[in-house]
């Protein structure tokens, strides 16, 4: 049977010790008018910046090759708030939005993510966990994150430490098979919190 394609970008699920993650989450803002839609499950990274009066740092959306900050797991035009309350149909921030938006990113060097696999030419494999990958930015669609873990067609998982994630195997699920669409496990692996480390490759 098929995976089914139901992309929904990094999703926590774990710690490296075992523990399920409990749900913590650091608060950052998006500046007004950023001109990029940010979504539940996408990755983002540290600006270089801060708002003057609360100095609560800002974030912006990732590339799939840098190093992450962290994954947003709630957004909000209000502290604390994870909403929009002009529209409560819209859970993503839009791109080139006036207000200041907050963002409550998962940002624990040490979270455990799922996330799917795209589709392409070839796949990875079972040699391919315990190596490192990139990710793929996705559209999100117009509620969660569409960014996905890339197949080998658009890049071979390797031991090359600069590579963004750890791939630590499939996600235990009934319907989960190596393949597209597949569900990954992953850690961040170029965090800004954490160094980086190399990967290994099956033989």
């Amino acid at each position: 049977m098929a995976n089914p394609n139901r992309p929904s970008g990094f999703t926590p699920v774990q710690y490296l010790n075992g523990a399920s993650w409990n749900g913590q989450a650091r608060v950052y803002t998006i500046a007004a008018n950023y001109a990029t839609a940010l979504y539940i499950g996408d990755p983002v990274i540290s600006s270089g910046t801060a708002q003057a009066v609360t100095g609560i740092p800002d974030v912006t959306r990732a590339a799939g090759t840098a190093a992450v900050r962290g994954v947003i797991v709630g957004l909000g035009k209000y502290e604390g708030l994870i909403a929009n309350p002009a529209n409560l149909d819209i859970t993503y921030r839009p791109a080139s939005d006036p207000a200041l938006w907050y963002a409550m990113v998962a940002d624990d060097p040490n979270i455990i993510f799922e996330i799917q696999e795209e589709s392409g030419t070839t796949q990875m494999t079972v040699l391919d966990v315990g190596a490192n990958q990139i990710s793929v930015a996705g559209t999100g669609n117009g509620f969660i994150s569409g960014w996905q873990v890339a197949c080998t067609t658009t890049g071979a998982a390797a031991t090359t430490a600069t590579l963004q994630l750890r791939l630590l195997g499939l996600a235990r699920k009934s319907n989960n098979t190596f393949g597209a669409y597949a569900k990954w496990l992953v850690k961040i692996n170029t965090h800004e919190l954490g160094a980086g480390s190399v990967g290994v490759v099956g033989i």
